[in-house]
């Protein structure tokens, strides 16, 4: 008997087994098989439209860890100059007073503003350090200027992958999400085609028999995945349940 996919499979796991088990059935002469003809012909468009979504998915967690890491570099920054902004030597404080001042002319909140205002601001935060004055003063401030080329790394890293975010974003605006797609597709596999073999390889093992068996390997080798993960801290993929 074939096991049925776990319902708690993550997107990617059931992304990756789609291809195996849609060549396999391709691979057969159970294509000329009416029931499961009709069966696949409903999962395929599916599955192209939820491994499309899964790499939306990617594109957006991979925008939030550019993100998160600009973030990081900002506060540090911030912290490096409310530090130094009370050091002893009045050269090193009077520097770090006059790059404070810049950097709270947008202030530490910019990190919570959406993605692209974010960019803006930190474009137009960046600038201004670019400028003779500041520069003069960020070569007095010790390690400021790696701080700052941290950050503007990390803007760069951000901008050179947000286009592709943006396609993403504007994509998921008219198609179903990676989660709601791969339950539809897991009550296709369960429902249908697994339910259907199971009573079918009881009838003519001969002919089911061989695809079925491959089937319920793809299967078992996913669920035991998920199973190992059972004890353990899961976190779930972004946009899942």
């Amino acid at each position: 008997m074939i096991a049925q996919i776990m319902s708690n499979s993550r997107n990617t796991e059931v992304g990756g087994i789609l291809p195996q088990m849609i060549n396999g059935f391709d691979a057969t002469t159970l294509n000329t098989d009416p029931t499961l003809e009709v069966f696949f012909n409903e999962i395929k468009p599916l599955s192209e439209l939820f491994i499309s979504a899964i790499k939306r998915m990617k594109v957006r967690s991979e925008a939030k860890h550019y993100d998160d890491i600009r973030d990081q570099k900002l506060i540090a920054v911030y912290f490096l100059l409310q530090s130094f902004s009370h050091h002893p030597t009045e050269r090193i404080r009077t520097a770090a007073l006059y790059l404070l001042t810049i950097f709270e002319n947008y202030g530490i909140e910019i990190k919570d503003e959406s993605l692209a205002r974010e960019s803006s601001l930190l474009n137009s935060l960046l600038s201004d350090l670019a400028g003779q004055t500041a520069q003069e003063n960020i070569a007095i401030v010790p390690q400021c200027a790696t701080y700052i080329s941290a950050l503007q790394e990390a803007q760069s890293n951000f901008e050179n992958n947000r286009l592709d975010f943006e396609e993403a974003q504007a994509e998921e605006g008219t198609q179903e999400n990676a989660s709601v797609m791969k339950k539809q597709v897991i009550a296709i596999i369960n429902k249908k085609i697994v339910a259907y073999l199971n009573v079918m390889i009881q009838v003519d093992d001969a002919t089911y028999g061989p695809y079925a068996r491959t089937l319920a390997e793809i299967i078992a080798a996913n669920n035991e995945v998920v199973k190992k993960r059972r004890n353990k801290d899961d976190m779930p993929e972004e946009g899942e349940d």
